[in-house]
């Protein structure tokens, strides 16, 4: 498929784009902390006649090339790494100790590049472009950043996509889900409070061991008994921690949890019966809870009609066999924040099995570096369509 279906003008610099992506890979930088890449990035998309905008998020960037009166489209690469000791063992590894790209983004960022190169050499659209080229996707919410530092007033979209590697899929294929595709994600901490003691004499003590104990055994009834079987939610306890010896009965204990859910009305629920739960656990016992509940990104749900046009481009140039049946995952990405003010969907490209196809966030992964020009290609696929159509049509 490959050779099939990679523009000319993509194919042309492909080994070029390739040697960027590798060279990313080889300085990795964490959220906020993207300061080379994007002095690559804001230099390339220079050379190529963008205006370019920096600052936004702390180290974003946004290239804008604009041709014709026709609308405005955004597309967007994430930058950042991983805190993760790279284990591929390849010549262009990690050099900095401790931090990888382990999710792909050095590839997101080489594949919207190659396409920036590509739409400015051809300039086949009518409208302007928009490439956003953002920091901080790995928790840390960059993309709301880039919001709240005016990204959608400065550059107003009438669309927005982004693109992400999918490992365990064929590569280059393309996978598209409309409707909720992400999760939302939140982080619930409960510290239990009971009254320590020793270890001998139980009964004069309130033992939050006992107490974190029930309500982990608890919490596994809120999904299987409250939310809806046709709907998808999780909750996870990830930390407990109490104690430091066999024989004193700690005063306090603590719990993290990780709560995900596909629809607002879940993540809400959710949220009601834990806290509810929770606290009626603790009170049977005697404790009290301190809940800290964090509500980090919100479920990333794909615009229909966006969706279906990103999946016509797909069909049109690759045929049914370049697409995938992608399902809706439980990880989450904070591109739900775009999208929760502008249409657009967040579409996936396989990165193959076996070599290449490692998992994302291990110490193994690499970016497989023969999906470049195909997502590149797509991407200037869906940018030509888009902007050949009338200002304000969807």
């Amino acid at each position: 498929m490959h050779a099939d279906f990679v523009l000319p003008g993509i194919a042309i610099i492909e080994e070029e784009m390739i040697a960027l992506r590798r060279r990313i890979h080889a300085h990795p930088e964490l959220g906020y902390q993207e300061v080379a890449t994007s002095d690559l990035v804001a230099e390339c998309l220079s050379a190529w006649g963008y205006q370019v905008t920096r600052g936004l998020g702390g180290t974003g960037v946004v290239g804008t090339l604009q041709n014709g009166t026709g609308p405005a489209l955004g597309l967007r690469a994430d930058m950042d790494a991983l805190p993760i000791q790279e284990a591929t063992g390849l010549p262009h590894a990690s050099r900095i100790d401790g931090v990888m790209h382990a999710c792909g983004h050095d590839g997101h960022t080489a594949m919207l590049l190659a396409a920036a190169r590509q739409l400015a050499d051809t300039r086949a659209f009518n409208g302007t472009l928009h490439l956003i080229f953002q920091p901080a996707e790995e928790g840390l919410g960059g993309a709301r950043r880039m919001l709240e530092d005016g990204l959608l007033e400065r550059f107003p979209c009438d669309a927005l996509f982004a693109m992400h590697n999918l490992p365990g899929y064929p590569a280059g294929s393309f996978g598209f889900v409309s409707g909720p595709c992400m999760a939302s994600a939140d982080t619930v901490t409960i510290r239990v409070l009971g009254k320590g003691g020793h270890g001998a004499m139980p009964h004069k003590a309130v033992d939050p061991v006992v107490v974190a104990a029930a309500i982990v055994m608890a919490l596994q009834t809120v999904v299987a008994r409250n939310v809806d079987p046709q709907e998808v939610a999780v909750v996870s306890i990830g930390a407990l921690h109490a104690g430091t010896v066999d024989n004193v009965i700690p005063a306090s204990a603590e719990m993290i949890l990780s709560v995900r859910a596909m629809t607002p009305a879940v993540r809400e629920l959710l949220e009601r019966r834990i806290t509810e739960l929770v606290h009626a656990q603790a009170a049977s016992f005697g404790a009290r809870v301190e809940i800290d509940y964090q509500h980090l990104y919100p479920a990333l749900i794909n615009h229909p009609a966006e969706t279906e046009l990103a999946r016509q481009v797909a069909l049109d140039w690759v045929g049914p066999a370049g697409i995938n049946e992608m399902r809706p995952i439980t990880a989450s990405e904070d591109f739900a924040f775009m999208l929760e003010q502008c249409p657009g969907s967040y579409l996936t490209i396989g990165n193959g099995p076996g070599e290449g196809g490692c998992l994302l966030h291990n110490p193994g992964y690499d970016f497989n570096d023969a999906c470049l020009a195909l997502g590149a290609s797509y991407w200037v696929k869906l940018a030509e369509r888009f902007l050949a159509r009338p200002s304000g049509a969807h």
